[in-house]
């Protein structure tokens, strides 16, 4: 009979986990040895935060539960940030926590924690294993848990003594749950309102990405010619060039493009939390009844109304809903969406400028459409650089935007490294700041390790920009704890072993970026990049 840690490692396997990405700890000993037998891949990260961010980009990318594995204390600690940024993400997540034996539990142990507490209010659930016949048990649960409704990080909790004795583990895989099909009454309410609408607005959000979901809002798109503007950071949800693309619901939309949002007469929001950044901190559409005729679709029923009163609130899979509404002849041009599409064109298209103070940072990323590939896969870490990934790069699937909706600085590289393991002969390429680099650069040693084609990009401007964008705005001549002082990168970057590049001019953008496209293995780009690029708008208001 297997041990428990055998069961619970059988489990992970049978339910399509084939990587587990982990800090070595001492407390789950047992289950470590299980994963040595184990066809699961098992991928040593340098920090227990970039376990979890490598965790996430891997279910982003497969739709699977993203597993890491921490020791207790100290390494589960380290990994809330991850369990974070799965809740705001809506990523399938597991965490494995090697707990202190069962005997000193609640004794104030050496390295104890009560993770119930402590992840109680950012994990969909925390299951703490109090007998060895237990964690079959919960091992599947925390799979359909993770999966279920909003996905969502899960925490288990696993005693270092109770990893070893027998526990029978269960026949079967987990039941893949079949997601709730729409009323055909409220199907026909949609419908209605589609037909009477001069006006309307699709947004789309993260429950569409699922295998078909987005050839599904295309189809719905084109077939009633609806203007589609996705949710905060979905931009690979829909191919940025089509006539209907109206844009992302971001951070910095321009004000005109919103006013003509709150224009349209009926919105679709299909798959989306209608969360506080994609609705402009609950101003579009109004809080709480939106002016608009309002159908909120999504596959959990915590959702539907949270924030925003419906007239038509649908617990449903919106791929569904869409795929029930995608019948019937195509639906001509309109002024509405041409208006829209124009709005986004405007605000999109990248005008080359420069900067005395260094390289600016949206050349570089204009300059990389030209070398894109067509299943490139863009990582951005968290950083004011992100702002040209999100509007100046104009993404179709299979193209991918890995970003973290959490904006948690330091996602960048194990982000980057996870996607590169996942899709080895695709492009991926890394751009993160140097304040994200110096959280979690150290994973770039397993890219060098497996001989990952992966190019990293790093604008350096020695600043802790967005913060120091705050400061100027909020606190003219107040800067304080946003300078830094940082290393060679290029040398760095050669001491890992990558081949390493730096573009000082403008000149130098393309030429180099070419380059390390020729170059084979992990690639690395610093660039010197302009500060005062993002400064002198808020320079020139205060001397005003």
């Amino acid at each position: 009979m297997p041990t428990a840690a055998q069961s619970l490692v059988e489990i992970l396997h049978r339910n399509g986990i084939d990587r587990v990405f982990c800090v070595p700890g001492e407390s789950y000993l047992g289950i470590m040895d299980a994963l040595h037998d184990s066809p699961i891949d098992v991928v040593t990260a340098r920090h227990e935060s970039s376990a979890g961010f490598m965790a996430i980009a891997d279910a982003r990318l497969t739709g699977r539960p993203g597993v890491f594995t921490v020791s207790r204390g100290p390494g589960a600690t380290n990994a809330a940030i991850a369990i974070h940024t799965a809740e705001q993400d809506a990523v399938p997540l597991i965490l494995i926590i090697g707990q202190i034996e069962k005997k000193d539990l609640r004794r104030e142990a050496f390295q104890e924690i009560d993770y119930g507490r402590m992840y109680g209010g950012i994990a969909k659930w925390v299951a703490e294993a109090i007998d060895a016949t237990q964690i079959p048990e919960l091992t599947a649960k925390a799979i359909r848990i993770a999966t279920s409704g909003t996905p969502g990080p899960v925490v288990l909790v696993i005693p270092e003594d109770l990893q070893f004795p027998e526990a029978t583990m269960p026949a079967e895989v987990m039941q893949q749950r079949r997601p709730a099909i729409p009323a055909p009454a409220d199907i026909d309410d949609v419908r209605a309102l589609l037909e009477a609408a001069q006006q309307p607005l699709i947004i789309a959000g993260g429950g569409l990405d699922v295998p078909g979901g987005r050839e599904a809002l295309l189809d719905l798109a084109e077939r009633w010619n609806v203007p589609v503007a996705v949710s905060f950071r979905r931009q690979d949800l829909f191919p940025n060039a089509h006539p209907l693309y109206a844009g992302d619901l971001g951070l910095a939309n321009p004000k005109q493009q919103i006013a003509a949002f709150q224009e349209a007469d009926l919105i679709l929001a299909l798959g989306t939390r209608l969360g506080d950044i994609t609705t402009q901190n609950y101003s579009f559409p109004d809080y709480p009844k939106p002016r608009q005729k309002l159908v909120h679709c999504h596959d959990d029923t915590r959702i539907i109304g949270q924030h925003f009163i419906a007239d038509i609130g649908i617990a449903a899979s919106p791929k569904a809903l869409i795929e029930a509404l995608s019948a019937g002849e195509k639906a001509p041009a309109t002024a509405w969406s041409e208006r829209l599409r124009g709005l986004y064109v405007e605000y999109a298209t990248w005008k080359t400028r420069t900067a005395e103070d260094g390289v600016v940072f949206g050349n570089v990323v204009d300059a990389l459409n030209g070398i894109l590939a067509k299943d490139g896969i863009i990582v951005a870490d968290a950083g004011t650089f992100a702002s040209h990934v999100y509007r100046h790069i104009p993404y179709h699937f299979p193209q991918r935007l890995l970003a973290p909706i959490a904006g948690s600085m330091g996602y960048g590289m194990p982000a980057a490294v996870a996607a590169s393991l996942r899709y080895p002969d695709r492009q991926v390429i890394c751009l993160i700041g140097d304040g994200g680099f110096l959280m979690t650069g150290s994973e770039f040693i397993t890219a060098i390790a497996r001989k990952l084609p992966l190019l990293v990009i790093v604008s350096n401007n020695n600043s802790y920009a967005s913060i120091r964008i705050h400061q100027e705005k909020h606190y003219p001549g107040r800067v304080v704890a946003t300078d830094l002082v940082n290393p060679d990168f290029v040398a760095l970057a050669k001491a890992y072993g990558a081949t390493a590049f730096r573009i000082d001019t403008e000149a130098e953008i393309t030429p180099v970026l070419r380059q390390a496209m020729a170059t084979q293995g992990p690639r690395f780009i610093e660039v010197r990049a302009s500060l005062e690029t993002y400064l002198p708008a808020i320079h020139a208001s205060a001397a005003d």
